[in-house]
Parts: C-alpha cells; structure tokens; sequence
C-alpha cells in the first residue's frame, strides 16, 4: 500500500514538471513576435478544444458566428504577431462566446516580466458609462483644467461611442450586460485606449467646464520613472505584531461591517468571496447585528467579483427567508478532458469530473449535490429585517449569484446598476486553463453550465436593481456615494 502510494505521488510530481515544461518558451524575450503559421496553429487548436470541452459554447451566439470569428482571425494572420497583437485577435474570438469566466491572460513569462518594462501611459483615470466619460484623475500635476468630475466629449476627435464600441468586441462578459464591460474600460482606461488604438504622442481633450461651456486642452504622455531603489535596499524586516495590522488590513479590504446606531443599519462591504475568512466574518457580523437589534442591512458587492460558491452559501443562510439550493443545472458535456495536455491543471479537473459528477439521460455529467441539495437557514441570528443590496458592473459570478437568488424576497431591494454576471446562469464552477503552445497565453475553460433558476427568462441579461441609481459626474465632483444615500433615503422612508 505504501509503495503503491509512492508511485502514485511521484507521478503527480512528474506531471507537474512536465505541465510547467509545456508552459514556457526556451530562450523567452518579453512580448516576442511568433511566426504567423504558429500562430494560426494556435487558433486551430483553441477551437478544436473548446469545441469539445467548452459546455455552453453556443448559449448566447450561433456556431456559424463563432466560426466566422476564427476564420476572420485566422484569415488576418499574415505576418509575425507579438504577444500583445496576438492576444487581442484571440481576445476577439473569445468575446463572441458572450461567457465573463471565458476570457484571455497573458503567458506567465510576460506577467513575471512586465513589470521591468514601463511605457509612457495615457495621463487621465476615466469613468465610463454609456453616453458619458468623466475624469476621475489626472496624473499630469501642472494641470488644473481636468479635474475629477470634468464630463469629457472626445479624444483626438473619437467620440465616447466610438470609443467603447472599438474596445466591446475584446471583453468577455456574460450574455449581454454590458455595464460590466464599462466597468472594465473604467478600471483601466488609458490601457484599453493604448491596446486598440496605439500610443499616441498627445492627446486633444474636448471637455465641458465648469460654467458649461465646451473647451479643448491638449495632454501629453505620462511617464513613470523606473524605482532606483534596489531590491537589497527594499527588504525591510517586519516585527510580527506590524506583520499582523498588515494582514488584518489586507482582509478588512475583503470584508468590513459597520453600525450605524442612527439608521439602525449594519453596513457590510464584501469585495470577494474567495480567500477572506468569511465564515467567521459572517458568524461575528451576524451575532453583533443580532446584539445591536439592527433593523436594517446593507451589504454592497459592488466591487465584488465573485469567488467560492461555498461562501455565497454561508452568506445566503443568515438572509435568505427559504431553504435553497445552488442551481437548477449544472452540468458537464465531457469527463475525458478532450487536448488534455493544453489544460491545467488537467489531472485535479479530471478527478473532480470523474468522481464528483453522474452521467443523466441527457447525455451530460451533473453535478447532482448541487443540483439537488438544498441548503437549510442559519436559525442563530439570522436576519430577518429589511435587506439592501448595492450592485454594479463588477458585481460577478457568485456575487451575482447572491444577488439573483435574494431578488424579488420580500423585504430585499436591490439598489444601484445591473450586474455584470448573469441572472439565468452562467458557465463556470471548475475553471482551468488552456495554454496554447506557440505563444503560451492562457484562456479560461470552465466546465460547468450552470442554470441558476430554469424559471428566469434567458435573454443574457444581468440582475437588475429594483432602485436604478447610475453613474454621475456631479457625484465624482463632490466625492459623495449616491448609491448609499438613496439607500439611506429609503431608509428614512421606510416604516
């Protein structure tokens, strides 16, 4: 039993040294050009792969739209690419799917080396939604004409619409909420700016002023200077007890709750579900809430994208007012992990598909715990006073999830924008990666469709607030939370 044990352990150790040998490239230079036929190779394979594995490829687009995607891209391959121009015609592809958990990440190598390379970067952080693109900051110190809250109308005469119609086509996202895609272009604009349209060397800003009235400037790069500092000189040992204030902060930047005795509220900011003590946060949160005889909750997942299913659970049973289960369906088409040797990590996904799923009449592996088991309510300070849930465009994956199955309970609202993660469903549960040979980047695989409620319509759309508070450039001037004070207002209102 013993030797049986050891063989098997240095066959995993083999694995794992021959999936990092697949990964990388000999001899790597960052951002390195590939040879068009390698690189329409890539393209081949990735299709072949997803066409096998992927589990709900065509949900939200036909096959014959998703082909002529790969044939534009493999058509267009005429020369060398680097990895950037790469990943954005495979990006493209990728997108077409309309899956947020089916995306594209640079190579490992060019991660670890992008650091080292600094290029001059476009100077504005801008907030983007829908007809309107506001500064929320400048890096250029010497101007005083932009400042946050300063509503933009074009840059070097490409309009808002123009602008985020050339960047849609490479963001993945769920079906079509597009709030989500705004999201993304707002949390690095001056990236997308550069991806699509290339560095340019100034930039002409018509924006409107204070008094209203339209203006033009003209900016130039930023460039951040490289640090001198070495890295000898940058180690700085740390007592334990700072050691602690710094990991107690980094999670109170997870998870974070409030009283305010005034409202009668409890205010609890979650930006993930994955790796933040959540059990315990929400056993101390809920008792504390209980102790205070708060009526009131708000729970903002604004920020939040998602994480361990396990977590939405533990959150659900102190709030939700029946028991409930994770989906109606989930399911997966293959166990066999077609390509296997381009996914990782293959052999953890493959023990999961073999030993945790049941083959259905329907053909496909499910998820029956899932599918079947209902979760029972937390009994001990569960919450049944009136709920506030604030959403946005980052609002994904299980965050959206939370927020779906709480919509339309009687003494929830729902308050801000539309979530980026699907309210019918989603693809997603198990998520390796495949990593095509020639250029190494990595596209997302999950294995599991996921059909949250069979009841909601499927038109891809996202969670939907009861109270729609969106964007506002007066907001970004006065540095104030509107979405807060309408749920403060509510509040006030409500007997």
């Amino acid at each position: 039993m013993q030797k049986c044990s050891n063989i098997f352990f240095h066959i995993i150790i083999f694995l794992s040294f021959t999936s990092c040998s697949l990964t990388r490239t000999a001899h790597y230079q960052f951002n390195q050009k590939y040879a068009a036929q390698k690189l329409k190779e890539d393209v081949v394979l990735l299709k072949k792969i997803l066409e096998a594995n992927h589990p709900s490829l065509y949900w939200y687009t036909t096959k014959d739209s998703l082909d002529a995607r790969f044939n534009t891209v493999i058509n267009s391959i005429t020369d060398s690419l680097t990895e950037v121009e790469f990943r954005n015609k495979v990006a493209y592809i990728i997108s077409g799917i309309h899956c947020g958990h089916t995306s594209v990440r640079f190579s490992k190598q060019y991660n670890k080396q992008a650091f080292k390379h600094i290029y001059p970067a476009f100077p504005l952080s801008i907030k983007v939604w829908q007809d309107s693109m506001v500064v929320l900051g400048n890096l250029l110190k010497n101007n005083k004409q932009l400042k946050p809250g300063t509503v933009i109308t074009s840059i070097n005469g490409k309009t808002i619409e123009t602008i985020t119609t050339s960047m849609f086509p490479y963001i993945s996202t769920d079906g079509y909420a597009t709030n989500y895609k705004y999201q993304v272009i707002s949390g690095n604009f001056g990236g997308w700016y550069k991806n699509i349209f290339g560095l340019e060397k100034n930039y002409s800003i018509n924006y409107i002023d204070s008094l209203g009235n339209k203006q033009q400037t003209i900016l130039s790069n930023f460039t951040l200077k490289k640090d001198t500092v070495t890295k000898k000189d940058s180690i700085i040992s740390l007592s334990p007890p700072i050691e602690k204030r710094i990991k107690i902060s980094a999670l109170q930047q997870k998870r974070s709750l409030s009283i305010d005795t005034s409202f009668s509220a409890a205010y609890m900011r979650l930006t993930t579900f994955g790796r933040a003590k959540l059990k315990k946060f929400f056993r101390q949160s809920f008792r504390a809430i209980h102790k205070n005889n708060l009526n009131n909750l708000i729970i903002d997942l604004r920020e939040n994208g998602g994480g361990n299913v396990d977590n939405f659970v533990k959150l659900t049973q102190y709030v939700k007012d029946t028991t409930f289960n994770i989906g109606d369906t989930v399911e997966a088409v293959t166990r066999k992990l077609a390509y296997k040797k381009y996914i990782h990590p293959g052999i953890i996904q493959w023990l999961n598909l073999n030993f945790l799923t049941t083959k259905k009449a329907d053909g496909n592996y499910h998820q029956q715990q899932s599918e079947e088991h209902y979760f029972k309510l937390k009994t001990k300070h569960h919450f049944n006073g009136h709920i506030y849930i604030v959403t946005g465009g980052y609002t994904y994956s299980a965050a959206s999830m939370f927020a779906g199955i709480m919509k339309g309970q009687h003494n929830v609202t729902i308050v801000g924008e539309e979530t980026g993660g699907g309210y019918y469903g989603n693809t997603a549960m198990q998520i390796p990666d495949i990593i095509i040979p020639t250029s190494h980047l990595r596209i997302r695989l999950p294995l599991f469709k996921v059909v949250l409620n069979a009841n909601r319509a499927k038109n891809g759309r996202g969670v939907l607030p009861d109270v729609y508070v969106p964007p506002s450039s007066i907001a970004i001037k006065k540095n104030i939370d509107i979405k807060l004070d309408a749920i403060k207002n509510l509040i006030r209102t409500n007997p």
